[in-house]
């Protein structure tokens, strides 16, 4: 099974959510069921999702808002600083609106800064020309305006991608990729930092924690992107690194590894030094291994694993209590014949079980669409499916769906859907 990036499958989507949708018919009976109220179906598994359609007391629901190549915001590079800030705070209404309680910020795109960073520059996606200062500060507009209107506001960060080219004369002069070109690896197209260069670690770590020192986010939260997804017929060549740095392990892959897991627990300790209060949350594809490779895996034959391909034991960051929830990418619908939603959910609850990880499930708003080839995410009663599935699972504390430009715009009704089925009332998270 091939994996297609959630970024890359965007399209744009027309049309509002009407207003009348969130209070639809749905959740009009719901409301009027007493606590507890038993309904008139035999069994009690049945009694049990009547009473997780009416929601449970507290439950993060979140939007991821993707500011790479301006997906979801700013609507374009270029705008005035009026017009970003606008449709900041028309994203954060819609949230609101939608009965969500949390927003994702992507705020480190590539390598850059939606605040006004002392170690990276400003971020191309705003001016159209990094480093130029848009004349306003993004990051803190967004903490203020987010807490203000009750939601809580996770920093998105991407740890090591520099550039979605190859050539770092591309980049701005004073960048720190510029000015430490033995830092980087270009492959696929792009370029990124050296995961395997301790320096880099280092450095990194800084330049996010710079913003969390700054700003009283509620999270910082992590996506996908370790080691890059593998591209036919390309090198990661890393073999100075690994030369000077992994001779004491078995082999490439575990020193690749280890790296990634010396990232994310030393994050996870300098963010309890930081800030206490911030959690740190990882959004990963949503296949740590196949069971074919490995008992512990789950039933799905998925093309990627995050293990074997990305060099990222998302399991054992769950299992050693180094995150405080995860979110796992699971954007596939149910029966999928490799990668099964109502597989892989299940596998992910059995993973958090007892560790203290909340288990949060990404949700691919962006697939819900009447044009789409797949019959499944043409019906827009497939997510509310989804939610009502992981309901029936005590460790699924939440949604998160990708992302602000369909929760906008919503194009087939499939969030109009949950919000009607799910979500009568606005609850706090977690």
């Amino acid at each position: 099974m091939t994996y297609i990036g959630r970024r890359k499958l965007l399209a744009g989507a027309a049309g509002a959510l009407a207003s009348t949708a969130v209070a639809g018919p749905a959740a009009a009976v719901r409301g009027s069921a007493a606590p507890g109220e038993r309904v008139a179906v035999p069994g009690e598994r049945a009694v049990a999702e009547r009473a997780a359609d009416r929601g449970p007391d507290r439950e993060f629901r979140g939007m991821w808002i993707a500011s790479v190549e301006n997906v979801d915001w700013p609507s374009r590079s270029g705008l005035s600083a009026a017009a970003q800030r606008a449709e900041l705070l028309s994203l954060l209404d819609t949230a609101v609106e939608r009965r969500l309680n949390a927003v994702i910020l992507q705020v480190r795109p590539t390598a850059d800064a939606m605040w006004p960073s002392t170690r990276e520059p400003w971020s191309q996606w705003l001016t159209g020309q990094q480093g130029r200062d848009p004349g306003w500060d993004p990051l803190g507009t967004a903490v203020t305006e987010a807490h203000a209107r009750g939601l809580e506001l996770h920093a998105w960060f991407n740890p090591y991608r520099v550039a979605n080219h190859t050539d770092p004369g591309r980049l701005v002069a004073t960048h720190p990729a510029r000015r430490n070109p033995g830092w980087t690896v270009p492959y696929g197209g792009k370029l990124y930092y050296n995961p395997g260069l301790p320096q880099v670690r280092d450095f990194v770590q800084r330049a996010m924690l710079e913003a969390v020192e700054r700003y009283p986010v509620d999270g910082v939260h992590w996506d996908d992107y370790f080691y890059p997804y593998p591209v036919a017929g390309q090198y990661f060549d890393d073999d100075e690194a690994f030369e000077q740095y992994g001779s004491g392990f078995a082999s490439r892959a575990d020193w690749r590894r280890d790296n990634t897991d010396t990232l994310v627990r030393e994050m996870a300790q300098k963010l309890r030094a930081v800030r206490p209060a911030a959690r740190f949350g990882v959004s990963p594809f949503a296949v740590w291994r196949n069971s074919d490779r490995d008992p512990l895996g789950s039933p799905t034959r998925a093309g990627v694993a995050t293990y074997d391909d990305l060099y990222a034991d998302t399991r054992k960051w769950v299992t050693q209590g180094w995150l405080h929830y995860i979110a796992p990418q699971a954007y596939w619908h149910i029966g999928h014949p490799t990668a099964d939603y109502a597989a892989i959910v299940p596998w992910w609850a059995d993973a958090v079980r007892g560790t203290g990880v909340d288990l949060y499930v990404g949700e691919a708003l962006y697939r819900c669409d009447a044009r789409s080839t797949t019959p499944a995410w043409r019906d827009p009663a497939e997510l509310s499916r989804h939610v009502r599935l992981a309901r029936d699972r005590a460790e699924v504390r939440g949604h998160v769906y990708f992302s602000a430009k369909q929760v906008v715009a919503d194009p087939n009704g499939a969030m109009a859907r949950v919000i009607a089925d799910h979500y009568p009332t606005v609850v706090p998270p977690r």
